[in-house]
C-alpha cells in the first residue's frame, strides 16, 4: 500500500493523482477525446491517439507507464480529468436521499437510460408525450424509476405553464413550495386545498412562480382560509404580471385595498362583515363578490360599488351576491361611468324593486346578462326589461322572485327574441308546500316574507321560443300546465315541480338533450320519457310481464327506407330524463 502512494511531503501534480486515482466503476469517457461517450461520435482515430509517458514523481516507490490523451492536430493535452458530478441536481428536492448514494445511482441510472430511450425501447419524444399528460402526483413517481425519466420529468416540470394541485389535509407546505420551484415558467395556477391556507401559501407562490398570471384557490368543506386582507392586498402588489385571481374561503379577510394595473378579473367567494372595500385596478373587466348568507353582515355595499364605479372604467360582468343588497346601491352603481357594462347580477337583493330596474335600464342599455333572482321586482319590472333590452339581451334570470307571475314569463319569452336561457325557478312556488330538499328549504326561508297574493295554485306556462336553449322552472310547485315549443331548446329543468300534471304537459322540442325531473311523480316522468323519446304517434303497451314499453302502431311497424333513416337520424337526439340528483 505505501508503495502506491507518494509521502504527504512530496508534491504530486492533480492530472498524476487523478490518472493514479481513476475510476473504479468503469470508464464512461472516450478513450481518444476524452469526452463522455453517451452521445458521441469520436472524430480520431487510433492512429491518431500517441502515447507519452508521464514521468514518476520523485519519492515513489513503483514506476509503470501511465498514458495521457492528446491528439495531434491539437495542443497537447495534460492527462484527462474526470470531473465529478457536483452540479447534478436531485430528483425531488424533498427526498431524504443522501446525497453521495444518489449520485452512485445516477451513474448507474446512465446506462439503463441509454438502453431504453437510445436503443429504441421508448423514444423519447414518445415518453415526453407520456409523462406531460400525468398528474403532478404520477409525474414525481415517474422522476423516481432511472435516470432518463428523472431528467425528462424535470424537462416537463420547467415546460409546464399551467398547474392544476390538489393539496392533501396532512400535506406540509414544503410539498407545495418542491413542486411549485420545478416549474419556473408556470402562468397559470389552480390549488385545492384541503388543509388550512394562510399567507405562506402566498409568500411561496411569490417566491416560486416569477410570471404568474392567473391564481385560483379553492378549499374545502374542512379546511380554513386564514388569509388577510393586507396580506392579499400585499401580495396583488408585489405581483405585477397577475392578471386573474379566484379566491375562496374570504371569510378572515377584514378589509380590502387591491391596487394594480394588470387585474382583469377578480372573483372572491364567502365574504363577511369587511370593513373596507377600495379597488384602484384600471384594467378590471369582471368581478365577483359572493357573501356570507349571514343576516349581521356590515359591509357597507354602497361605498364599495361607488368605489368600483369611481376607479375601474372598463367593468364589463358584475356579480354581486348579498343579502345586503338595496335600491340605494343600485343607484351608486347607476351612478357610475359604466358604459361598456355586459353582464349585471345583483342576486339576493331582496329591497331591489322595480324603481331598481328603471335605474339599470336608464343607465346600461347594451346588458346581455341580468341575473336579479331573490329580488322583489314584479311584471313592470319585466316589461321595462323587455323595453330597454330586446335587441341585446341573450340571458335572463329570475329565480326567487315571488312577486313574478307566469304572465310576465309569457311576456318575456315573446318580447326578447334573442333570449337563450331563463331561469324562473321558485318563482311560480306554492308557498305552503313542503320541500323536503335543502336547497329549497332555504330559497324558501329568503322569500317567506315576500309571497303575495300572485303566488297561487294551479298555474299555467305556455312558451313558444324560436332561440331559447335552457329553461329552468325548478321548485315551481304551483306549476299545474306547461306547454313549451322551442325548437332549439336542449336542456330543461323540473326537479320539484310536484303539481304538474301528466296530462297537461306538451314538450314540443326536438333537440332536448336532457330532461332534470327530480322530486317528480312517477306518472310524470313516465310522460316525459314517451314524448321525448318518440314522437307523439307512440303508444304504450302492456307486457305480458306487467313492464311498459313504448311500441309504435302496427301501421308504422314496416321497415323505413334509406332517406327516412337518414333523415330521422339528422333530426334525433338521444336525450337523457335525469330523476335523481
Amino acid at each position: 500500500m505505501h508503495g502506491h502512494q507518494p509521502h504527504p511531503a512530496t508534491p504530486i501534480s492533480d492530472d498524476a493523482f487523478l490518472i493514479k486515482r481513476g475510476n473504479k466503476r468503469g470508464n464512461y469517457s472516450c478513450g481518444r477525446c476524452g469526452l463522455p461517450k453517451k452521445g458521441h461520435k469520436c472524430n480520431f482515430t487510433k492512429d491518431d491517439v500517441i502515447s507519452t509517458p508521464v514521468s514518476k514523481p520523485s519519492g515513489a516507490a513503483d514506476s509503470s507507464a501511465v498514458t495521457s490523451v492528446s491528439s495531434v492536430s491539437a495542443p497537447a493535452v495534460s492527462a484527462v480529468r474526470y470531473l465529478p458530478p457536483s452540479k447534478r441536481r436531485r430528483a425531488l428536492s424533498f427526498d431524504d436521499v443522501n446525497l453521495a448514494e444518489e449520485e452512485e445511482e445516477l451513474e448507474m441510472d446512465l446506462v439503463d437510460s441509454e438502453v431504453d430511450l437510445e436503443l429504441g425501447k421508448l423514444p423519447v419524444k414518445c415518453l415526453w408525450e407520456v409523462l406531460r399528460r400525468l398528474p403532478p402526483a404520477g409525474l414525481l413517481e415517474a422522476g423516481k424509476v432511472c435516470r432518463g425519466w428523472r431528467e425528462t420529468t424535470r424537462k416537463v416540470w420547467r415546460a409546464a405553464e399551467e398547474l392544476r394541485l390538489r393539496v392533501p389535509a396532512k400535506a406540509q407546505i414544503e410539498f407545495v413550495g418542491s413542486v411549485l420551484q420545478k416549474c419556473p415558467g408556470l402562468v397559470k395556477l389552480s390549488l385545492r386545498m384541503e388543509s388550512d391556507v394562510d399567507s405562506t401559501v402566498l409568500a411561496c407562490i411569490a417566491f416560486s412562480c416569477y410570471n404568474l398570471q392567473s391564481l385560483e384557490i379553492s378549499t374545502s368543506d374542512s379546511s380554513v382560509n386564514r388569509i388577510t386582507g393586507d396580506e392579499l392586498s400585499h401580495f396583488i402588489a408585489e405581483k405585477r404580471c397577475l392578471t386573474s385571481l379566484k379566491l375562496e374561503g374570504c371569510s378572515n379577510l377584514g378589509g380590502i385595498i387591491f391596487s394594480s394595473t394588470s387585474l382583469s378579473t377578480i372573483w372572491l367567494s364567502d365574504l363577511h362583515s369587511l370593513s373596507k372595500m377600495v379597488f384602484n385596478c384600471p384594467n378590471l373587466k369582471e368581478i365577483s363578490l359572493d357573501f356570507s348568507r349571514h343576516e349581521n353582515d356590515s359591509t357597507d355595499l354602497i361605498a364599495a360599488v361607488d368605489s368600483l364605479g369611481r376607479s375601474c372604467p372598463k367593468l364589463q360582468n358584475i356579480h354581486i351576491a348579498s343579502m345586503q343588497l338595496s335600491h340605494a346601491a343600485v343607484l351608486a352603481l347607476a351612478a357610475a361611468n359604466l358604459r361598456g357594462l355586459r353582464m349585471l347580477s345583483l342576486v339576493l337583493g331582496s329591497e331591489i324593486t322595480d324603481a331598481s330596474v328603471a335605474a339599470i335600464a336608464s343607465s346600461f342599455s347594451k346588458l346581455e346578462l341580468l341575473d336579479l333572482s331573490g329580488s322583489s321586482i314584479s311584471d313592470s319590472g319585466i316589461g321595462m326589461i323587455c323595453n330597454v333590452f330586446p335587441e341585446t339581451l341573450s340571458k335572463l334570470l329570475l329565480a326567487l322572485c315571488p312577486n313574478i307571475t307566469p304572465s310576465g314569463i309569457q311576456f318575456a319569452a315573446a318580447q326578447l327574441p334573442h333570449l337563450e336561457l331563463m331561469d324562473c325557478g321558485m318563482t311560480i312556488c306554492d308557498p305552503t308546500s313542503e320541500n323536503s330538499n335543502d336547497e329549497e328549504d332555504n330559497a324558501c326561508e329568503l322569500q317567506r316574507t315576500h309571497h303575495s297574493k300572485f303566488n297561487l295554485i294551479h298555474q299555467k306556462l305556455i312558451i313558444k321560443h324560436s332561440r331559447l336553449k335552457k329553461i329552468s322552472l325548478w321548485g315551481c310547485s304551483s306549476l299545474d300546465a306547461l306547454y313549451l315549443n322551442c325548437p332549439h331548446l336542449n336542456d330543461l329543468n323540473l326537479n320539484s315541480c310536484t303539481n304538474l300534471h301528466p296530462e297537461r304537459l306538451l314538450l314540443q322540442c326536438p333537440n332536448l338533450e336532457s330532461v332534470h325531473a327530480s322530486d317528480c311523480k312517477g306518472m310524470l316522468v313516465k310522460t316525459i320519457e314517451t314524448q321525448v323519446y318518440g314522437d307523439f304517434s307512440v303508444v304504450e303497451n302492456h307486457c305480458p310481464s306487467g313492464s311498459k314499453r313504448v311500441r309504435l302502431p302496427y301501421l308504422y311497424s314496416t321497415q323505413p327506407s334509406d332517406d327516412e333513416k337518414k333523415w330521422r337520424g339528422a333530426v334525433k337526439r338521444k336525450c337523457a330524463v335525469i330523476t335523481s340528483l
